[in-house]
């Protein structure tokens, strides 16, 4: 679903959903509108994207904030999860992008601890690598989503900081099938979870970053 259709679809329910619920989704899909329009710019398009799901499952809330990230994300797609009772978002994730996921979760270069053990600031990465990948496959054969999403998201992540952190070069040729993938993964994944929040604003989504102020 694109954000134009996003957006005539949460000004029919605007007034089945609270006020600030309709407007961290409005955020979102701005963002996912902005990603939309920079189709030809992987590098652009991914960070809109991680824009638009950053403001999906960011809360204003001291005890969230203090949460790991890692943490934040498995809070978040558990709860996402249980509103998927149609399996949308592992059917992305299987049936429409099992080859990009597979890529993406056996790239070392998008895999945390790599990184930290390049900065000295641990002794091995490998191990926890390799059964990583092992524990993705089990996940998409099992249909273990909230699991499975967590892993993808981890990746996607890091990747996400290569970017916004300046550790990438703008339109550069090296990491291009990540980025790539990742963007197209994420620009799969983002419209079935605005639906799905915009679907059960009655789920406790947190207090919203950042509110309006009069």
């Amino acid at each position: 679903m694109s954000s134009s259709n996003l957006k005539r679809k949460l000004k029919a329910l605007q007034s089945q959903i609270p006020e600030l619920h309709a407007i961290r989704l409005h955020r979102s899909i701005s963002w996912l509108r902005a990603a939309e329009e920079q189709e030809k710019v992987p590098d652009l398009r991914l960070i809109c994207l991680w824009v638009s799901m950053n403001g999906l499952y960011a809360m204003d809330d001291a005890r969230f904030e203090r949460l790991p990230e890692r943490e934040r994300f498995a809070d978040f797609v558990d709860r996402l999860v249980e509103c998927d009772r149609e399996s949308r978002l592992y059917n992305i994730l299987w049936t429409k992008f099992s080859g990009p996921v597979r890529l993406l979760v056996e790239n070392k270069y998008v895999y945390g601890p790599f990184w930290d053990n390049l900065r000295g600031e641990s002794r091995s990465w490998e191990k926890g690598f390799q059964q990583s990948i092992v524990d993705a496959n089990q996940a998409l054969a099992k249909r273990n989503v909230p699991y499975l999403l967590r892993i993808v998201l981890d990746r996607l992540y890091v990747l996400r900081n290569q970017l916004i952190h300046g550790g990438a070069t703008y339109k550069s040729q090296v990491n291009r099938a990540q980025v790539r993938d990742g963007g197209n993964i994420l620009l799969a994944l983002l419209p079935v979870v605005i639906e799905l929040m915009m679907q059960h604003p009655e789920n406790d989504w947190g207090k919203i970053y950042f509110p309006p102020v009069e």
